[in-house]
């Protein structure tokens, strides 16, 4: 199996120690590719340089995440627009709403959300979004630009099948991580996985974040890494009812041409 993990933050500081160990247990499990999640001004610099130092293992978004949208101005967005021309960079964002806790005021949030989804029609590249207990107005904003888009992926998938519904109707991508794992609170992503078309499908780590609480034994450090996607993967397969090596290959060819990868 070939996998690719949609989203890495692989810039964050616990990566710092040993990257290339982690990069290199993540092929040892089948990962072969990763996308380096951009989420700020400083992160999008780094996510660019970490792509440029791995050609063909990583590649990179650009964005401002909504819980820094309170730091964009014009020379954020000037930055954005310069990195995004990059060819190892594959899609804009990380961007979105986040009402979840308003580290950034909702209207800036929003304005800011507008600002990104404009470089994305701009450069035409793809968007990596995020959403989280902001529906109403996320699905509002993103339906007057999706079709001026090539593609949308909602990153992190965890709302309601009604969300999940939206989002196919607008031919976005969905983003599966290991919160379909946790029994606390992901229970019923088991059941919509079965609804998202395979063709638009794509699995995901988010690491260091979300640690898939099915993994056995779990790790003492309790970070997640790349290569937990394997794991992720036969969940999803179980969850689906398909051979895992389906959904490896299925997501995988998703991926590439999502992103446009080789």
């Amino acid at each position: 199996m070939q996998l690719l993990d949609i989203g890495a933050n692989l810039c964050h500081e616990s990566f710092h120690p040993d990257l290339d160990a982690v990069l290199q247990r993540a092929l040892t499990h089948g990962v072969t590719r990763m996308i380096v999640t951009g989420a700020s001004r400083d992160g999008s610099r780094h996510a660019l340089a970490l792509a440029k130092a791995h050609p063909g293992l990583l590649f990179a978004t650009v964005g401002v995440h909504p819980h820094h949208a309170i730091d964009y101005d014009d020379a954020t967005d000037a930055l954005l627009r310069e990195l995004a021309r990059e060819a190892s960079v594959r899609a804009i964002g990380e961007t979105g709403l986040d009402y979840n806790r308003n580290y950034s005021p909702r209207d800036v949030q929003l304005q800011v959300f507008e600002r990104q989804l404009q470089i994305a029609v701009d450069v035409q590249k793809p968007l990596f979004l995020h959403q989280r207990d902001a529906h109403a107005d996320f699905i509002a904003l993103l339906r007057r630009y999706r079709d001026k888009i090539p593609a949308a992926v909602v990153h992190c998938f965890t709302d309601t099948g009604e969300a999940l519904r939206d989002y196919l109707a607008l031919d976005c991508h969905i983003g599966i991580t290991g919160w379909i794992c946790d029994e606390r609170r992901g229970t019923h992503l088991r059941e919509l996985v079965r609804e998202i078309p395979a063709n638009r499908l794509m699995i995901e780590t988010d690491a260091p974040y979300l640690l898939p609480r099915t993994v056995r034994p779990p790790p003492a450090h309790r970070r997640n890494e790349p290569m937990y996607l394997k794991h992720i993967c036969e969940e999803i397969a179980r969850d689906r009812g398909e051979p895992v090596e389906v959904t490896a290959a299925n997501s995988t060819a998703t991926a590439e041409v999502f992103f446009g990868l080789p």
